[in-house]
């Protein structure tokens, strides 16, 4: 349960980080999406403290689509959804 936890989080990250470069100030790990994973796994809406997690790895979605594991989740109908929600578009990698 824990593992698909992180994968849905980390299809979230690779979504939105897909559309943008990475910087020097942002650390890529799928799991400051945490905050994510009930939306992900649950279709619920996102919290604020997801969407600013969302938009702050944002620029690792393409790293995380390039990620087998974390691929099914970043491309997932939910994480979609949420980072429709918290304004983020989707990666274009």
């Amino acid at each position: 349960m824990q593992a698909s936890k992180f994968a849905v989080c980390a299809v979230l990250i690779l979504l939105l980080a897909c559309g943008a470069h990475v910087s020097e100030s942002v650390t890529c790990n799928p799991t400051e999406l945490s905050p994510c994973m009930s939306a992900i796994s649950s279709g619920s809406p996102p919290s604020p403290l997801c969407c600013s997690k969302i938009k702050e790895q944002q620029p690792c979605f393409c790293q995380y689509l390039k990620n087998p594991n974390l691929n099914k989740y970043v491309n997932s109908p939910n994480a979609k959804k949420i980072a429709s929600t918290c304004g983020v578009s989707p990666p274009k990698c």
